[in-house]
């Protein structure tokens, strides 16, 4: 018989932390804390095999799981003193969560006070001498089961708690009395009965498979997909469902519930953080409905609230708080996310988790618990989401900038933007898919929100605290976040925000500081980021770490600045093309194409030549005594001419020639697939003058560097588009040549490789002879995954969308590597590469460069570089110190995607 069902609690537990593919991390978790004796209510995990067996077998169960389920309850029975599940005058009620193996906060399904009805509510209030705590808890129970499991919208019971506290004049849910609370459980299940024709469930049995199916089935809402897409997480790992006695944090003024992490989320501050609620249930912590307090007094003082702080209130119960604090983090040796209830004086641990946390404060922690010697500097370097590091990569708000600031609110979620205000989660993802920049306002956000907050580059609520949703979602996005901004009145009907006179309207800007809590009236200007301190010292252990260099793909002298500061150790392609597009150069560029024979296209040449080896100058000098590889011209020609009337009488003009001769040479060009035309090395073929005047602008560039500077680049010539050997040698053949010439003229032989640009799959089988004449490879993925999946990267985003959503593709092959096909074409090539030429030099700058799972993929297979833009430089170096450290691990690549 398979075992479905683990219990915990009173010290012991069937399972254990190494058991999350199992129990799901909530329930490998709790078994965890009770082995460490902390003070747990007792409980079962159902396990995610359950979920597997429930989704594959048209939502149904497994035979035994009802008896395994039965046993467990009558477990937990057994360790709360005289209270049976359904007993009507001592009932055991119990809550109902979802616990998957990767932490998804707010996705899925949760509901507490399981097992109230008509009859059980009276026994609770006898039992606890506490009617209005009955009652409270039955409402509550209600309202969450109704929405979670019945499908009636919350909205229903909001409404009639607001007119219940008007009719009364309250202003919290605290102040309605017993009686009011028996009125509002009337009203809500009378509401119940008119939206689903039918009673609210009594039967606590019924109440319980009921929640069961529920926290199953928020596996597949549309919330948890996308959340799952946004992280990588496998659809097939399911969820786990944890069933556990109720502590009760809304008895009285003894209770209280609570959220903390064991160091500040925010900026990694060795500080506990949190925030707790006096009489409340834990929705009320995150749900922003009342003001949460703040557990240390430090808090309370930095951010100026005048509520008393645990520390003042329940100091014995903070004490207690504080010693679990140290336990746990030291136990899992990472800063975890920690909830808790206190019921009569007496605290209960109901989850711990590793804590999501901002990128600043990730790269705090790692640094510090490795230089204190909790972790060693592997496990830190580990520790840190190389795409996280984009948080850190971009601007942040002008300190010199003027600011309007409108309003002010928590800061949530550190980092700067600016944009649009939008009012609803759709409007933010239609207008990112625009182009257009925005911020989501709302009052509060809901997990229903998340494809809008990920669209969005800020977000801004007016309720809601450091744990709410938006802070917690946010954080773990990266997106600037100001919660609780309470001056701002949002009226979501008329898609506006009012706060001290001002109306802001959909569409006018905004700007979100979540470092400072600040809102800011329309566009504030931004400055690059400084990376020092913990980022400096974790990016020094990752470089000893990796075996593999990471270059930059830099254009200009700015780009190759950039890449230098986020320590690119080389340029591994400059496209030469991109420099030609200037005013001045694109007349002689033009006016190269439209000659009708060499000697028309040399003279051009020749004005292009001193551009064209100043701007290397510029490049050379930078990356003086680093390789520098510069792919020869690539596109097609025609992509140099105009297209309109106008333009193409300009260009005329300038090259003394009437308009009809440019509207022919453009029809001439003009080619049906011109990603498979006449491009790349095909130009040089045709057109040798082209690659000759490039070459010498690169040698005498590089001699030039060299003589004033006293240390030149290494130059790798890169020829793209190779196919067939006998293209590279004969190109090759001119490049030498040139090289000597400027020798012979400069007295200095400038350092050079000549190499190609992989990017066919026929150049892929044919390695080994193209070898014979490459001194490197640089795998150019990006085309390669278009000619081996024959598909077109400017097209195919229009449709692989359906290939994701069904499964055929796991992921979009332009973002990350197609392991399977066009790895194993990279593969191939290296393998025969080397074979030829052991000492070839391989590396890889398609975008793939950047990307964490491609990154490992290069490591496993043995390639020297990678090479990406230079604001992800130094997310490839640290991706190649996680792949070295992982090793050869066979599932390198899936671990880094799954990351």
């Amino acid at each position: 018989m398979s075992k479905w069902v683990f219990e915990f609690g009173d010290g012991a537990a069937e399972g254990r932390a190494d058991m999350r593919e199992l129990l799901g991390g909530k329930g490998a978790n709790l078994a965890e804390m009770c082995l460490l004796g902390l003070p747990v209510p007792p409980g079962f995990t159902i396990t995610t095999e359950v979920c597997t067996y429930y989704y594959q077998n048209g939502r149904s169960y497994p035979d035994d799981l009802a008896k395994q389920i039965d046993a467990a309850l009558a477990g937990i029975e057994t360790k709360v003193a005289d209270m049976k599940f359904g007993d009507a005058k001592a009932p055991l009620l119990v809550s109902v969560r979802s616990g998957a193996r990767a932490s998804m906060p707010g996705m899925m399904d949760t509901v507490l006070n399981l097992g109230l009805n008509d009859e059980t509510v009276e026994g609770l209030a006898a039992l606890s001498a506490n009617p209005r705590f009955a009652y409270d808890s039955y409402r509550r129970f209600i309202q969450m089961y109704s929405n979670v499991v019945l499908g009636v919208e919350h909205y229903n019971f909001e409404e009639i708690l607001d007119l219940h506290k008007e009719e009364r004049n309250v202003q919290l849910d605290t102040e309605l009395d017993a009686d009011a609370l028996k009125n509002l459980v009337v009203a809500y299940k009378a509401r119940v009965e008119d939206a689903i024709g039918a009673p609210f469930p009594q039967d606590p049995r019924e109440q319980l498979w009921g929640a069961i199916g529920a926290v199953f089935g928020s596996w597949m809402t549309p919330r948890a997909v996308t959340y799952r897409r946004l992280h990588g997480i496998p659809e097939d790992w399911g969820t786990a469902v944890n069933v556990q006695a109720m502590v009760f944090g809304n008895m009285g003024d003894d209770c209280a519930t609570g959220v903390a992490f064991t160091r500040d989320p925010s900026t990694g501050e060795n500080a506990f953080y949190g925030e707790y609620l006096v009489n409340a249930q834990g929705e009320d912590v995150v749900a922003g409905i009342r003001t949460p307090q703040h557990l240390t007094v430090a808090g309370k003082d930095a951010n100026g609230s005048e509520l008393p702080a645990m520390e003042e209130v329940m100091p014995d119960v903070f004490t207690q708080l504080c010693d679990i604090r140290g336990r746990l983090e030291t136990h899992y040796r990472d800063m975890q996310d920690v909830e808790f209830t206190v019921q009569n004086g007496k605290l209960w641990m109901l989850q711990t988790r590793n804590g999501k946390r901002t990128t600043q404060a990730a790269l705090r922690i790692a640094v510090d618990m490795a230089e204190s010697g909790l972790i060693d500097r592997s496990t830190a370097v580990g520790r840190i989401e190389p795409q996280a590091l984009d948080q850190l990569l971009h601007p942040a708000l002008d300190p010199n900038a003027e600011r309007i600031v409108i309003a002010t609110g928590l800061p949530a979620s550190p980092g700067a933007a600016s944009g649009k205000a939008v009012f609803t989660a759709d409007e933010a993802e239609a207008e990112a898919a625009k182009g257009e920049r925005v911020i989501l306002v709302r009052t509060e956000t809901s997990p229903e929100d998340i494809h809008g907050m990920h669209a969005a580059q800020g977000i801004l609520t007016t309720r809601g605290g450091m744990t709410s949703h938006a802070a917690v979602v946010a954080r773990g996005m990266g997106r600037a976040c100001v919660a609780g901004a309470g001056d701002i009145q949002v009226d979501e009907k008329t898609r506006t925000m009012k706060v001290g006179g001002r109306t802001i309207k959909d569409g006018e800007w905004i700007t979100v500081d979540g470092a400072a809590g600040e809102v800011m009236l329309g566009e504030v200007p931004t400055v690059k980021p400084e990376l020092s301190g913990d980022f400096a010292t974790l990016m020094e252990w990752a470089d000893v770490a990796r075996t593999m260099g990471v270059r930059a793909n830099a254009d200009t002298p700015e780009d190759a600045r950039t890449a230098r500061d986020f320590g690119a150790e080389g340029i591994g392609l400059c496209r030469t093309e991109h420099m030609f597009f200037e005013a001045e150069r694109i007349v002689a560029m033009r006016e190269m194409i439209l000659a009708d024979n060499e000697a028309g296209r040399r003279a051009a040449l020749d004005k292009i030549l001193p551009m064209q080896r100043e701007d290397f100058t510029e490049i050379f000098k930078i990356m003086r005594g680093l390789p520098v590889t510069i792919r020869l011209l690539d596109p097609p020609l025609h992509e140099f001419l105009p297209r309109g009337a106008q333009e193409m009488q300009e260009v005329a003009d300038a090259a003394g020639v009437d308009i009809d001769t440019v509207r022919r040479r453009a029809t001439e060009l003009h080619e049906a697939n011109p990603m498979l035309g006449h491009r790349g090395c095909r130009l040089a073929i045709s057109y040798p003058e082209i690659c000759e005047m490039q070459a010498r602008a690169i040698f005498e560039a590089a001699v030039a560097v060299e003589k004033e500077t006293g240390e030149g680049p290494i130059c790798e010539v890169m020829v793209p588009l190779i196919a067939v050997q006998e293209e590279l040698e004969i190109l090759k053949k001119i490049i030498d040549r040139v090289a000597d010439e400027v020798a012979a003229e400069t007295g200095r032989r400038p350092a050079y490789m000549v190499g190609t640009m992989i990017e066919l799959p026929r150049a892929c089988l044919r390695a080994a002879e193209i070898a014979e004449q490459a001194e490197f490879f640089s795998y150019g993925t990006n085309d390669l995954t278009q000619t081996t999946f024959g598909l077109s990267r400017d097209d195919a985003g229009s449709f692989l969308q359906y290939y994701e959503k069904q499964g055929i593709l796991e992921h979009d092959p332009f973002t990350s590597i197609d392991v399977d096909g066009v790895g194993e074409l990279v593969s191939i090539a290296t393998e025969r590469g080397r074979r030829t030429r052991p000492d070839i030099k391989l590396g890889i700058c398609g975008e793939h460069g950047g990307d964490p799972a491609s990154v490992a993929f290069c490591n496993k297979i043995g390639l020297d570089y990678v090479s990406c833009s230079p604001f992800r430089v130094p997310i490839a170096r640290l991706a190649a110190a996680q792949a070295a450290i992982a090793g050869d691990d066979g599932d390198v690549v899936r671990i880094a995607r799954e990351a």
